[in-house]
């Protein structure tokens, strides 16, 4: 893992770091990398000891006096990373550059731990772990095995969208048992824990949360899924496959809501794991070569109010603002067209999914071209 970690750490944060240190020790400092270019300064015209440093990275020595200056090596598990200047000679200085290389040590294991999770995190979601791995990378990093967790998906418009990425850390990050990563370029994926007292309605109010703070803070829409409670790490990746299903679902069938649970999918559920051709099958045994299509968008809207209304004739005549008798005449129409009387149950049930598999289709067929 040599090299990965100077890349790691910023240099704005090692910046912040050494310009503190020299606040309050007046000591100017640098902070190098072992080519000897400098990450961070305080002192001007660093390019100079570029050779001394490069002497000092080849030397067995861990710290050492030059020019006025005094070099101290921070070690990544016995791989060099860095290089800290200290201007001066004295023993003071000499405390305050030791001071900044234990810093800098510091923020290497921390940032390390956190990619590491991070690392674990992707890869635990994208199922490429055995379960052997599984347990003991996650005791490793002192994450729990035995938690009850839930996966939240948000899709954004915008690829790539970092204001999004960061409202949503903004929101949950400082709970150092949330998780949030990115393992493609549209989606922000939360794992979150659940607490002991917490209900699917608590999840629905923290996607309504993470909905309404992204339209406003980071001024993107934004869809929200989430899966199933799960109580065992290795089952968060099928809470993850679970959010996945329901964002595409909820595009299908739900295409009015932004918050979408996997256990609220419903026969949409059924219908996505139909084959097409199975569904292709299901619909010419029920209209024959008509297709629900050819309806007119009278009939369609008809049959949509009359869906809604529980199959109440009186109901939907009066929220059409039709004579019962008119919208009885259309059902009569319907049943000579389809052999299907939208009245009785069984047959209002075969129309629902057949309208909804149709809907499925023609998503897919966009889908694929």
């Amino acid at each position: 893992m040599g090299g990965l970690e100077v890349t790691m750490i910023a240099n704005q944060v090692l910046q912040t770091n050494i310009e503190g240190l020299k606040n309050i020790t007046r000591v100017d400092i640098c902070v190098m990398d072992t080519e000897g270019k400098a990450l961070a300064t305080t002192i001007d015209h660093v390019e100079e000891y570029q050779e001394a440093v490069m002497a000092f990275v080849n030397s067995p020595a861990d710290s050492q006096v030059l020019q006025g200056y005094q070099f101290f090596k921070v070690f990544d598990e016995h791989q060099l990373e860095y290089v800290i200047l200290a201007k001066g000679d004295s023993d003071d200085v000499y405390m305050v550059g030791k001071l900044a290389a234990f810093e800098i040590q510091n923020l290497l294991v921390a940032y390390k731990e956190r990619y590491d999770k991070d690392n674990f995190i992707k890869n635990l979601l994208l199922d490429n772990l055995l379960l052997v791995d599984i347990y003991n990378r996650a005791k490793k990093l002192h994450i729990e095995t035995t938690v009850r967790r839930v996966v939240f998906l948000i899709e954004t418009k915008n690829e790539k969208d970092a204001n999004a990425l960061e409202t949503v850390k903004g929101l949950f990050a400082s709970k150092s048992k949330d998780f949030i990563t990115q393992v493609d370029e549209k989606n922000i994926i939360l794992v979150k824990e659940v607490k002991p007292n917490e209900t699917y309605a608590d999840m629905e109010k923290t996607a309504k949360v993470i909905l309404d703070m992204l339209n406003t803070e980071a001024m993107t829409m934004v869809h929200v899924a989430y899966g199933t409670m799960v109580n065992e790490i290795k089952d968060v990746s099928r809470s993850y496959k679970e959010a996945k299903m329901a964002l595409d679902v909820g595009k299908i069938f739900y295409s009015d809501r932004n918050v979408i649970a996997y256990s609220s999918l419903g026969i949409g559920r059924l219908i996505y794991q139909l084959p097409m051709p199975l569904c292709k099958m299901f619909i010419k045994e029920i209209f024959g070569d008509k297709s629900p299509d050819d309806f007119d968008e009278e009939t369609i809207a008809t049959i949509n109010k009359f869906f809604e209304n529980s199959l109440n004739v009186s109901e939907t005549s009066r929220q059409l603002y039709i004579h019962r008798n008119t919208l009885v005449y259309r059902l009569d129409k319907l049943q000579k067209s389809t052999g299907l009387d939208l009245r009785v149950f069984d047959d209002a049930i075969t129309f629902k999914i057949a309208l909804m598999v149709v809907k499925y289709m023609k998503y897919m067929e966009n889908f694929e071209y």
